[in-house]
């Protein structure tokens, strides 16, 4: 994000739209655009479109231009795979359109904390028009705010804002650091759609039966279940207060059918701290396992 510009103190709208929201794979991507409100009429000269709409040579271009562009200033919140997971298989659930909404209420605080004047913002809508802007109204009561469908086709200062956070999300995924690197992973798993038939393979070809999938994965994603109908069925030991505090011995170990690290009685000291016989997973990472701190 730019530093706060020149303009700052005039008059000033803002677009903002996200990129990644349906995919299994990688991080969604809000993005916002905003300028001088005197400045609204010359975006149409800039040749913004709905970031879908382009090729990605096109997109890059626009996104390059835009960024030497005095009078444009832009803002993204990545929001990673495993964040969305974990925070719609939270204990508190947040669902996805609570993030969005989230999302786009933090990037229009944040140019609103470096001294911008936002006075309008337009949206695309996640959920009920309506409902969305007077859940933003109440927020920023000194803004006026326009939330419709298909806001990134009719506002060239969403069209702006599309292309910022498609080109962000376009770019992670190609630089994704792979934290799975004791594993064979490839990239070509397609659109990251869940009904692309490379992404489905690229999810069969890397599922683990018990970690579940490498980090570039939203686990939390419906179709992630269908690649995991024979996960390994997993014991955990319960908390030891949980246990003082229940009296029932019973609950020493609660088995869960999602993913962690298995238990094996028979197998002794020697052979685990060897990390013979192991899971490549520790293996890779030449993990092993203390049993005297």
């Amino acid at each position: 994000m730019e530093s706060t510009p020149e303009w700052a103190s005039e008059p000033c709208i803002m677009g903002i739209d996200e990129a990644g929201r349906g995919p299994v794979l990688g991080p969604m991507v809000y993005g916002c655009l905003y300028c001088p409100l005197s400045y609204q009429s010359s975006l149409a000269s800039l040749h913004f479109a709905d970031s879908k709409t382009l090729k990605e040579e096109k997109r890059e271009e626009l996104y390059e231009n835009l960024k030497l562009d005095k009078s444009l200033g832009w803002a993204v919140d990545v929001i990673g795979p495993r964040e969305l997971s974990a925070k719609m298989l939270a204990k508190d659930k947040i669902n996805l359109n609570e993030i969005s909404h989230n999302s786009a209420m933090g990037l229009i605080k944040q140019v609103l904390d470096m001294g911008v004047l936002l006075t309008e913002v337009y949206l695309d809508t996640v959920g009920d028009p309506e409902k969305y802007r007077i859940k933003l109204s109440e927020r920023f009561g000194s803004i006026k705010f326009v939330v419709s469908k298909k806001a990134d086709s009719l506002y060239p200062v969403v069209s702006g804002a599309s292309i910022v956070a498609k080109v962000t999300r376009d770019r992670a995924l190609r630089e994704w650091l792979v934290e799975e690197t004791g594993e064979d992973i490839d990239r070509n798993f397609g659109s990251g759609y869940p009904g692309d038939p490379a992404t489905k393979a690229w999810l069969e070809q890397h599922k683990h039966y018990v970690f579940g999938f490498p980090s570039l994965v939203r686990f939390s994603w419906g179709t992630c279940t269908t690649h995991l109908k024979g996960e390994v069925e997993v014991a955990w030991e319960s908390d030891e207060a949980e246990e003082k505090g229940n009296g029932n011995s019973s609950k020493r170990q609660a088995k869960l059918s999602r993913f962690g690290f298995t238990t094996c009685e028979s197998r002794s000291e020697e052979t685990e701290s060897s990390g013979k016989g192991r899971c490549k997973f520790f293996q890779a990472r030449q993990i092993q396992q203390i049993t005297q701190f």
